[in-house]
C-alpha cells in the first residue's frame, strides 16, 4: 500500500503550498481543451470509465477527457499528492471516501465542488445526490467538497440453498443479530458439518466451510454498525466538526458486539479471513453460508457463485435501535485539482465533465453496469423505470439501506485524516483478540488510544 510514502506525503501536501513550476497537464488536443482523469477502476470497471469519457467526448466539441489508470486507490493518492507538488496535478483524481479528510486538508490543492460550480457557472447542485452519499463528501454547512461517483454499502449476502439445507427460510433471513446468531448455529449443525462430511465419505474437496465470515473488519464491524445504530464513531460529528475529535468505539456498545464476535469465533460460527477485502472470494467460491461484503460485489458473485443465493439489510441490534439508520458509503469521489497557470477553461471542462457524469442517463448506466449505488435520486428512479430490479431482483436494497431513516451526526459518513492507518490499527488489535491475546475491551481501548495518536499527528501537520 505504500502507506508511509501515502502519509508523510499527504501532511506535506496539505501543510505546504504548490510549487509554481508550469503545468504540462494543461493543453490543447486538436482545438479541445484537455482535461485529465486519474482514476483507479482495471478491468471491466475501467472499461466503463472510458465508455464514459468517450460519450462525453463526442457529445461536444470543446472538451476532451482522457482516461489515465493510476493503480489502486492509495496508488493513485501517492502519485496525486506527488505530481501536485511537482505543479503536475491531474484536473480529476478520484480518491477514495476515507481519503476526504486529507483531501480536505489539502487547501488550495484542490478546488472544491462548490468553489469549481460557482467559478464556472456550471450547475453541480449537491441536491440531487442521495444525502447519505453527498453527505460524506461535503462540509459541515453543506457545502460539497467532491463529486460523488462510485458508491456502495455493505450488505449480508447469504447462500439460499444452505439456508434449505438447514432448515431455515430463505425468504426470511435473520434481522437483528440476535437471530442470526442462532441462524448460524443451526447452519453449522445442519450445513457445514454435514456437507463436509459427506464430501469425505465420497472423496470430493469441497472448501472448509464456515457459517459466517466477512471482508472490511473495521468498515462493517466498527464503523458501519456505528452508522446503522446511530452511535458515534468519533466525537465532533464524527470529525465532521473539527480537526480535535476523538475516537469513542470503545463504548460498551461497540465492546459487546466485537465480544460477539469473539465468542461465535470461540464457537466456530465465525471465522476471520483477513483484512479488508482479503476475504472476498470465499462467499462466491460457495465457502460461508453467510458473509458480509460491500454492495459492489454483485458482478463477481454473479458471474462465479454456482448455488442461489441472496442478499439483504445488515442485521442490527434491537436493544439499541428499534429501527436502523442509513448505511454509510464506501467507494470514491472525483476531486477536481489545481496547477499552476491552469486556465478557466480547464477548470470549465472538469465542471462539464462532471454535470455529464450526474445526468440520470449516466448515473443509471454506471449503476446497472457496475453494481454501484446510483448516486443520484433521478439515477435510481430512472432505473426504476427501466424495469431494472424487476429483472434483478435485490439489486436496489444497498440504495434502500443508504435512504433509510434520517442522516444524522453519526451517520452521516467519516471526516478523519489518515483514516487507512486507523483502519489498519483496529484490524491489528482484533487479530489480537481473535487470538487471545487480549479482551474485546482492551482490543477496543487500544485501538482508541493508538488511533487517537494517529489523529493528532493529523491535527498538527495540518496546521504547522
Amino acid at each position: 500500500m505504500k502507506r508511509r510514502a501515502l502519509l508523510t506525503g499527504a501532511a506535506a501536501l496539505a501543510a505546504s503550498p504548490l510549487l509554481t513550476m508550469p503545468s504540462r497537464a494543461h493543453a490543447q488536443t486538436a482545438g479541445k481543451t484537455k482535461v485529465v482523469f486519474w482514476h483507479a477502476m482495471n478491468a471491466a470497471l475501467g472499461e466503463e470509465v472510458t465508455r464514459l469519457c468517450t460519450a462525453f467526448n463526442a457529445s461536444q466539441t470543446d472538451v476532451e477527457v482522457e482516461p489515465i489508470f493510476k493503480g489502486s486507490y492509495p496508488d493513485l493518492l501517492t502519485a496525486a499528492i506527488a505530481a501536485s507538488r511537482a505543479g503536475q496535478a491531474p484536473h480529476l483524481a478520484q480518491v477514495f471516501e476515507v481519503g476526504t479528510g486529507t483531501m480536505l486538508a489539502a487547501g488550495p490543492a484542490v478546488k472544491q465542488a462548490w468553489q469549481l460550480s460557482k467559478e464556472t457557472g456550471v450547475k453541480i447542485d449537491p441536491a440531487t445526490y442521495v444525502p447519505a452519499v453527498r453527505g460524506y463528501y461535503s462540509l459541515a454547512d453543506g457545502r460539497m467538497a467532491s463529486i460523488p461517483f462510485n458508491s456502495s454499502t455493505t450488505v449480508m449476502w447469504y447462500n439460499k440453498d444452505a439456508f434449505k439445507m438447514a432448515g431455515l427460510d430463505p425468504a426470511a433471513p435473520p434481522a437483528t443479530w440476535e437471530d442470526l446468531v442462532k441462524a448460524a448455529d443451526v447452519l453449522k449443525a445442519k450445513w457445514a458439518a454435514p456437507t463436509m462430511a459427506k464430501a469425505k465419505a465420497d472423496g470430493v474437496t469441497v472448501p472448509d466451510l464456515v457459517t459466517m465470515s466477512t471482508a472490511w473488519p473495521t468498515w462493517i464491524h466498527v464503523e458501519q454498525y456505528s452508522a446503522l445504530h446511530n452511535l458515534p464513531f468519533a466525537s465532533e460529528a464524527d470529525g465532521f466538526k473539527g480537526l480535535d475529535a476523538v475516537l469513542e468505539c470503545n463504548s460498551a456498545k461497540h465492546v459487546k458486539h466485537i465480544q460477539r464476535l469473539l465468542d461465535m469465533a470461540k464457537a466456530g460460527t465465525f471465522r476471520y479471513a483477513g483484512r479488508d477485502n482479503a476475504g472476498s472470494p470465499i462467499f462466491p467460491a460457495g465457502g460461508a453460508a453467510i458473509f458480509f461484503d460491500s454492495s459492489g460485489s454483485r458482478g463477481d458473485i454473479s458471474k462465479s457463485a454456482k448455488f442461489d443465493w441472496a442478499e439483504t439489510y445488515m442485521p442490527y441490534d434491537p436493544e439499541i435501535i428499534k429501527s436502523p439508520n442509513n448505511a454509510i458509503i464506501g467507494g470514491a469521489s472525483l476531486w477536481c485539482m489545481t496547477a499552476p497557470k491552469r486556465s478557466e477553461a480547464e477548470y470549465a471542462g472538469v465542471a462539464k465533465f462532471v454535470a455529464f457524469l450526474a445526468t440520470p442517463e449516466n448515473v443509471a448506466a454506471w449503476h446497472q453496469h457496475t453494481g454501484y449505488v446510483p448516486a443520484t435520486m433521478a439515477g435510481y428512479d430512472l432505473t426504476v423505470q427501466q424495469g431494472y430490479y424487476t429483472k434483478n431482483v435485490g439489486a436496489d436494497l444497498p440504495y434502500k439501506e443508504l435512504t433509510r431513516g434520517t442522516v444524522t451526526d453519526n451517520s452521516r459518513g467519516l471526516r478523519l485524516g489518515r483514516l487507512p492507518e486507523i483502519r489498519n490499527i483496529m484490524q491489528e488489535e482484533l487479530e489480537k483478540a481473535l487470538q487471545g491475546q487480549q479482551s474485546a475491551q482492551q482490543a477496543m481501548d487500544n485501538s482508541v488510544t493508538r488511533g487517537n495518536r494517529v489523529l493528532r499527528e493529523f491535527q498538527k501537520s495540518v496546521r504547522t
